[in-house]
């Protein structure tokens, strides 16, 4: 398969050498290689011999320019010169090392030498900048509402279009936090809630709170240390982690970030390549990782269209219509460079094989009825999460607390079986801002809840001290709202305690969100560019 289907990230390491086989090696070029003057690799800026720069290190991409997912115009842009700030954010330090083979890694660049792309500041990035100087104390930050409200203003518009996109008419992206609002508190009163505890334990692993940090891509775009914020804070409050295959950090990195003890999951994209698939999972398993999340609900990506009006947004409006200028399918946006790889036969009877290369437990996320959840209990799996993909995908498919509803009613009159449930645990993610949304699922049967695009908001503003925050603010919530529902623990939260009687009513009434609708921002027609036309007389 040609390796530009094949994220670098996702390869497999070369086997490292010395005494200590766990630790990855990321250059394999012999000692004191010849420094590379700036002015020879400027000399390579052209289709017929292209070199980049990154982290300080010369490659000759010219043979991958036609292979690249993203095009060859966005490499081309930077031939010649250092490329780093632009590869950085949506690729781990090992990418190109991996992806390009060896006779093209060229050597290092003498240092001071090397061209730089100019950046030129505009008045609309400068007005950011001064936006962000102007971020509230984290005092300030009551919600995770509020966490999104300055990413918004504050994020570079290419990061926030990524993160806070979804598919089509985001009608499904706004219905997961909706739904919610159709589910009700039947709050117990006279116990005793002097102490509570909001504990948990999630595929046999102990944590502090009923949540995990789901898997959401591309850290780097909104802070330089990306998903080791996660990481770091999740440590600070006893939470699980769930790596993603997409993170701009290397999956070395993150495992070796987490503190002893600490508990990771992982989330696969299944590759087309098997063997791959195979090594990623063993070398994970190695690594630690204590169960591995399947995604199954993208054989394809979903059209978000934020996501790609900011990618044409960014083209130079006088190369448009150019031939050979405007080739590369925008029609995914940002993440089209990065998942091509992604395998659309993924089915039921590959099962088997991937229980044959791992003994961890086996959960698919992106289950969307009771039937496949149903199909996932039969085969022996540990769990479902109940998604769909943060509203990414197919708009117009339910949300994970309805689907939930459908599941422990299906599952109770198919199989006999209640829930919560240690034998198979059912997960849901989407649209959750907050704790009483978190008892919501508690109470209709699910075991945790993972949280993705908050923490993405908290990060990107404030860093991992914005996600050591956010998790405060949910155990200050789950504290507040079990002394309230009337019960001492997680276990006591019971379905008696809520009424979701309207959960299937799409249309139903439901209280006005003011916080989440000021967040939301609308979609947009097509629109005349700024271009000054040239008339020949």
């Amino acid at each position: 398969m040609p390796r530009a289907t094949v994220p670098s990230y996702l390869r497999a390491p070369n086997p490292p050498s010395g005494p200590d086989s766990s630790v990855r090696t990321l250059h394999h070029r012999k000692p004191m290689e010849k420094s590379i003057s700036g002015s020879v690799v400027a000399q390579h800026n052209s289709r017929e011999s292209c070199w980049i720069i990154v982290h300080g290190k010369v490659y000759d991409v010219t043979d991958f320019l036609d292979e690249h997912l993203g095009g060859s115009k966005i490499i081309l842009k930077y031939a010649g010169k250092d490329a780093t700030q632009e590869y950085e954010p949506i690729h781990p330090p090992n990418a190109i090392i991996d992806n390009l083979p060896q006779e093209k890694h060229l050597g290092p660049v003498e240092e001071g030498t090397a061209q730089k792309v100019e950046v030129k500041i505009t008045d609309q990035e400068r007005a950011r900048l001064q936006r962000v100087q102007a971020r509230p104390p984290l005092s300030e930050i009551l919600n995770l509402h509020d966490f999104e409200a300055i990413a918004r203003l504050t994020m570079p518009e290419k990061a926030w279009a990524y993160y806070s996109s979804a598919s089509d008419d985001e009608i499904t992206n706004r219905e997961n936090h909706a739904a919610f609002h159709r589910i009700w508190f039947r709050p117990r009163i006279m116990r005793d809630v002097t102490k509570v505890d909001w504990s948990t334990t999630i595929l046999g692993h102990q944590s502090r709170m009923p949540i995990y940090i789901t898997a959401t891509a591309l850290g780097k775009l909104g802070h330089p240390d990306g998903e080791l914020n996660l990481t770091r804070a999740a440590a600070r409050h006893g939470v699980i982690q769930m790596i993603p295959t997409l993170s701009s950090c290397s999956f070395d990195e993150i495992v070796d970030a987490a503190q002893p003890g600490q508990v990771q999951f992982f989330q696969l994209y299944v590759n087309k390549d098997r063997a791959m698939t195979k090594r990623i999972v063993q070398q994970a398993e190695k690594r630690g990782i204590q169960a591995l999340f399947i995604t199954v609900d993208a054989p394809q990506l979903g059209r978000r269209e934020k996501d790609m009006r900011m990618t044409f947004d960014a083209a130079d409006p006088h190369e448009i219509g150019k031939s050979g200028s405007d080739q590369v399918d925008r029609s995914r946006g940002a993440a089209k460079a990065i998942t091509g790889f992604i395998d659309p036969g993924l089915k039921w009877a590959d099962i088997p094989w991937f229980k044959s290369i791992t003994k961890v437990p086996l959960v698919l996320k992106g289950v969307q009825t009771w039937e496949d959840a149903l199909e996932a209990y039969d085969q022996n799996l540990a769990g479902v999460v109940l998604s769909n993909h943060g509203g990414r995908q197919l708009d117009f498919a339910r949300s994970g607390i309805e689907v939930l509803v459908e599941v422990v009613e299906k599952f109770k009159e198919k199989r006999g079986i209640t829930f919560p449930n240690d034998r198979f645990q059912l997960f849901v993610d989407g649209g959750v801002r907050r704790a009483t949304d978190v008892l919501k699922a508690i109470a209709l049967g699910a075991t945790a809840v993972g949280i993705g695009r908050p923490f993405l908001y908290a990060f990107s503003t404030y860093g991992v001290d914005g996600v050591d925050h956010a998790l405060q603010i949910l155990q200050d919530e789950l504290e507040m709202n079990l002394r309230l529902l009337g019960a001492r623990t997680i276990r006591d939260v019971v379905p008696a305690m809520v009424d979701a009687s309207n959960i299937h009513s799409h249309l139903v009434a439901v209280p006005h969100d003011q916080l989440y609708d000021g967040n939301y921002e609308n979609m947009q027609h097509a629109r005349l560019r700024d271009v000054k036309a040239k008339t020949k007389l």
